[in-house]
């Protein structure tokens, strides 16, 4: 019996650190910091300061984010969370890239579906297809009959590579079976000042970028990528393309939260109701609704769900980006 109370009490010592650790998360002399793989300034930094605000509010805790932009689609910033300490203070906010870097980049520093945490989903951002105001098509109907008269003549524009345009804009060409000729531009700036010179053709971008363009009438609007119709005043008479005779076409731009592979579950539990309560913070969700974003409420908010959907996401466009031949190294 005396060994056995030594060998008890060991173990309780053993693992003290452990379960103390997380007991005690987040540490009060460390910052939590939400990594965004883009410059500031861009929907996935406005969507991170948001919910740093909001997770402050919860932990009780300081939460800022660090900016780490470069690569195709957010990689070193990505990369750099995948390799942090897997404590719970470094997180990452990412975006659909999440779905497509297995199929787009050959020599992956990491593997998606096993080098992180799922923490759960945070938004989704819907896209529309938009196009110069000289193109003399008025709805989705007129511009297939105007693009299936230009084959090989059109211009395609996107952000870059990996980017939300240039991805809605693979799979649109992929679902009209007709491919075009895709400009690929720095930012989102610069292609939309473009397609409203009348340089390029189309676009198909999130309504984050493109709302205040459409209202303006500086572009020409062809629907939506959502099920069912948007909200948003600017937005409420846009017919879906799905609608429009684009059957099952949906695209959004969602956002999740990660952290690096090997953090303690009661960490992973304490960061995922944060979230769930960040999500449900009506100036949090006030300021989505702002961005044209959807706070999401249903089951993906939960780690299990996060990652099966991302896994879905990854099946869905690798035979789009294996179609259309983009690679990056």
């Amino acid at each position: 019996m005396h060994k056995n109370w030594i060998h008890t009490a060991l173990l309780t010592l053993a693992l003290a650190p452990m379960s103390g650790m997380a007991a005690d998360y987040p540490t009060k002399d460390k910052t939590i910091t939400l990594i965004v793989p883009f410059a500031a300034g861009g929907p996935t930094d406005r969507v991170a300061r948001d919910l740093a605000e909001a997770m402050r509010k919860t932990f009780g805790a300081s939460v800022v984010v660090e900016n780490a932009a470069g690569g195709p689609g957010g990689l070193i910033g990505a990369a750099k969370a995948a390799k942090s300490v897997p404590d719970g203070h470094t997180l990452l906010v990412h975006h659909i890239a999440m779905g497509i870097f297995p199929s787009l980049v050959r020599n992956l520093p990491f593997k998606v579906e096993s080098d992180f945490e799922y923490l759960g989903m945070i938004n989704d951002v819907p896209m529309t297809l938009i196009g110069k105001p000289q193109l003399p098509a008025s709805n989705y109907k007129e511009l297939i009959t105007w693009v299936q008269a230009n084959k090989g003549k059109i211009n395609l524009a996107n952000a870059g590579l990996a980017s939300a345009s240039h991805l809605c804009g693979m799979l649109w060409q992929a679902s009209i079976q007709v491919d075009m000729t895709t400009v690929p531009y720095k930012g989102t700036a610069p292609a939309m000042t473009d397609l409203i010179g009348g340089q390029v053709d189309l676009m198909c971008d999130q309504t984050t970028n493109t709302t205040t363009q459409i209202e303006g009438k500086k572009v020409k609007a062809f629907g939506v990528t959502t099920a069912k119709r948007l909200n948003t005043p600017a937005l409420k008479d846009l017919p879906t393309l799905d609608e429009s005779g684009l059957k099952n076409f949906q695209v959004t731009i969602w956002h999740g939260l990660y952290g690096p592979r090997g953090m303690p579950a009661d960490v992973q539990t304490k960061i995922n109701t944060a979230l769930k309560q960040a999500l449900k913070d009506p100036d949090f969700i006030k300021k989505q609704e702002g961005l044209g974003a959807v706070v999401v409420s249903d089951k993906r908010v939960e780690p299990a769900e996060h990652k099966a959907f991302v896994v879905a996401e990854i099946a869905k466009w690798t035979p789009v980006i294996k179609a259309a031949g983009v690679y990056a190294d």
